[in-house]
């Protein structure tokens, strides 16, 4: 479960952090229609953000969870952001053609991308953290070994 927790905060701030860094080096606003405010984003981060932890999560109760899911995590990931995109454009304008025109942007301006990478780098490390069953460090004189 701490593989889990700690791999969606991690998604969370490298999504956050690539999407800043794209609209810096582009110059552009990663959703740039007038008018329609913040909340597309936030249910586009918010479809994301559960849409991995919910592939992640099936990914690692596996008693040994594979690198294989890593790639099916990310795609999920990205899509399901298109997805809360669209849906919020749509159900803030009402126009289906300019909710269309939002998600194409998305992908033909890299932040799907962004966030394509930054569920595969996440959902990387939440499977490698769980395969390695990492545990807290301890001192010399707590491990269980006899001397």
């Amino acid at each position: 479960m701490l593989a889990l927790v700690l791999a969606a905060v991690s998604f969370f701030a490298l999504a956050v952090f690539g999407l800043g860094a794209l609209s810096v080096a582009t110059d552009a606003d990663i959703i740039a229609v007038r008018g329609l405010g913040p909340l597309p984003g936030v249910a586009g981060m918010l479809g994301a953000v559960a849409a991995f932890a919910v592939m992640l999560f099936l990914a690692l109760r596996r008693g040994h969870p594979s690198f294989v899911s890593v790639p099916a995590v990310s795609l999920v990931t990205a899509l399901a952001h298109l997805l809360a995109v669209w849906t919020a454009v749509l159900a803030g304008t009402g126009d289906l053609i300019v909710a269309t025109v939002v998600a194409g942007d998305l992908v033909r301006g890299g932040a799907s991308v962004v966030l394509l990478l930054a569920a595969a780098i996440a959902g990387w490390g939440g499977v490698a953290l769980r395969r390695t069953r990492a545990q807290h460090p301890r001192w010399p004189g707590e491990r269980d070994e006899e001397e």
